[in-house]
């Protein structure tokens, strides 16, 4: 990390990666999950969910839910929080702009479609 000195006060540029800043183990894979969880967030606000709503389409309990959107993600894989993504109809969205030569949509920023695809290049086939 590049340290700097603004205003008498010491500041350190990130790697990008919050995880790997704070010297977690795991760096990667919870970057991975954090990202995942966002659009699951996302995708419930789109959909106008609630959170026992959202729990029943994704398969998991209500307490889970109540959970990830505090940021307590942990104890979910990053199979499972594709699955989730999958049950809330994300990857329809996604696939099929994979599979065209058109402009993006506008649902899909860049930001999300390199992490989706980091996501399931890292986690495999179903």
């Amino acid at each position: 990390m590049k340290t700097k000195l603004v205003s008498g006060v010491e500041v350190h540029r990130g790697s990008g990666n919050v995880f790997a800043d704070l010297g977690l183990a795991d760096a990667e894979k919870l970057k991975i999950k954090s990202g995942l969880v966002i659009e699951i967030i996302n995708a419930m606000k789109s959909l106008s969910l609630t959170q026992q709503e959202a729990a029943k389409r994704m398969g998991i309990s209500q307490l889970k839910v109540s959970d990830m959107m505090r940021g307590d993600f942990t104890i979910l894989s990053e199979r499972k929080l594709m699955d989730c993504l999958t049950r809330l109809g994300y990857f329809e969205l996604f696939d099929a702009w994979q599979g065209e030569s058109q402009t993006e949509p506008p649902d899909l920023n860049l930001e999300t479609r390199q992490r989706l695809s980091l996501c399931k290049s890292k986690i495999g086939p179903e």
